[in-house]
């Protein structure tokens, strides 16, 4: 059974196609004009073993807000497409990453209802290379999990270097995304009482 999703976007403000196999690994390939967002999704694709393209051309010139926010819509919506109807899936998924310093734990319910609990410390610096503003992280996780219908939570538990809690996060979401997608061979059908998610 193939999970591929696929969404194209366009807008006044952004044009975008994401790709995504549930079944990778790889190829990953990103571009968006926004390079730390790029490693970002690099990250995102390697540890949670997806297939993901994603090609994104916004209004950078202006900031990255509109192009990474509109990615992060589309690969909302391209997992819920490759998720299907979620027969036989984990649905629950959860991790704990280092990396140096800092800590994160994160979860997933694939639960097809969408609320994000976000934590980070306070007083990050503002900006991470010259077009990365900090403060996208939590809107990343809010426009992906309501796009794709899912359950977040992401709790940075310690950390000083601001490109370490935030690739830390990607990273702990990944591997949590990459345990709730993966199949039980004892769940039976939908994971859930109700019979559909």
């Amino acid at each position: 059974m193939s999970r591929v999703g696929r969404v194209t976007r366009e807008t006044k403000e952004t044009e975008l196609l994401v790709e995504l196999d549930l079944d990778g690994p790889g190829p990953v390939e990103v571009e968006t004009g926004v390079p730390f967002f790029d490693h970002m999704l690099a990250q995102l694709g390697k540890h949670a073993c997806l297939g993901l393209t994603v090609r994104a051309k916004g209004d950078i010139e202006i900031d990255a807000h509109h192009t990474v926010e509109d990615t992060s819509i589309a690969l909302g919506q391209a997992l819920r497409e490759a998720l299907g109807d979620k027969s036989g899936i984990s649905r629950f998924g959860d991790a704990l990453v280092p990396l140096d310093e800092t800590l994160v734990r994160a979860a997933v319910d694939l639960s097809g209802r969408p609320y994000v609990v976000h934590e980070e410390p306070d007083g990050m610096a503002p900006m991470i290379g010259a077009s990365y503003d900090t403060t996208l992280t939590r809107h990343i996780w809010e426009s992906l999990a309501f796009s794709a219908g899912i359950c977040l939570h992401v709790h940075v538990l310690s950390g000083r270097n601001p490109h370490h809690i935030v690739e830390a996060q990607f990273k702990a979401v990944a591997r949590a995304l990459r345990a709730a997608a993966a199949f039980d061979p004892r769940a039976g059908g939908v994971p859930s009482t109700k019979g559909v998610l």
